[in-house]
């Protein structure tokens, strides 16, 4: 595995990746929400990818991981502006996006900022807008109040927390009520046993997507994560078989 490398923003915050050379296009795992590059899916994926001798790129958000910065500083579009300086600072060439969870939405917003890299996209769970459908009236006025959400995670020791500025960069970041100016080759991974995102959300994107080469595979008992050795095997040979199609020197 390539060694934890740091990228300074210009403000002087350190961006931590890993980043492997190789066959293009460049794979780059965007993680969901509280997640890291170290995440099951995205390590397997990465050891695929060098075992095949393709180019990948995992990498940490500001306060995530390994990244330096306060997780709670973060927002959706300073994320996304993460993704993006660490894709056009070390990578060239064309890019498929893997993207789980937030990093699903994330990736629809990368490749509506980069139409002429990104050839390719391959969702897991993609939470596209759930600043929008996954907070209801009650959650609105804690987060008018009190600036912040603090609940329980099932997926781990800390809680998840949702700041006011978080949840307005999301609001203004919306995709799903217009179609989407993707014209790449898209597949999105859907468990219909998934707790946190509707599965219904991949069939609404698959329908947004201006492209014509769209796939939506549901799993039916696939819970949010899709980390279990089928699901992973899944999206291995998901990514597989787009980067073959897409390959290039």
């Amino acid at each position: 595995m390539p060694p934890l490398s740091l990228f300074p923003r210009a403000d002087g915050l350190s961006l931590a990746y890993r980043h492997s050379l190789g066959i293009g296009p460049t794979i780059i795992f965007l993680p969901g929400y509280m997640s890291d590059m170290d995440g099951g899916k995205a390590v397997a994926l990465h050891q695929w990818a060098l075992a095949q001798g393709r180019a990948m790129l995992r990498l940490d958000y500001s306060g995530n991981g390994a990244s330096e910065g306060a997780f709670e500083d973060g927002t959706l579009a300073s994320w996304r502006d993460d993704a993006l300086l660490l894709m056009d600072r070390l990578t060239q060439g064309p890019v498929i996006l893997v993207g789980s969870s937030m990093g699903g939405w994330l990736a629809l917003l990368i490749a509506l900022a980069r139409p002429d890299r990104v050839v390719g996209l391959v969702g897991i769970a993609a939470a596209a807008d759930f600043t929008d459908w996954g907070f209801d009236a009650g959650d609105h006025a804690i987060l008018a109040t009190e600036g912040r959400i603090v609940e329980d995670s099932p997926y781990g020791d800390r809680p998840t927390v949702t700041t006011r500025a978080f949840w307005e960069s999301g609001q203004s970041l919306r995709l799903l009520n217009r179609p989407i100016a993707i014209d790449c080759p898209v597949r999105l991974l859907q468990g219909q046993d998934d707790p946190d995102v509707p599965w219904q959300t991949a069939l609404t994107i698959a329908a947004l997507a201006r492209s014509s080469d769209v796939q939506t595979i549901l799993i039916k008992d696939g819970d949010h994560r899709l980390s279990r050795d089928a699901d992973i095997a899944l999206l291995i040979r998901t990514v597989a078989t787009l980067a073959e199609s897409l390959s290039c020197p």
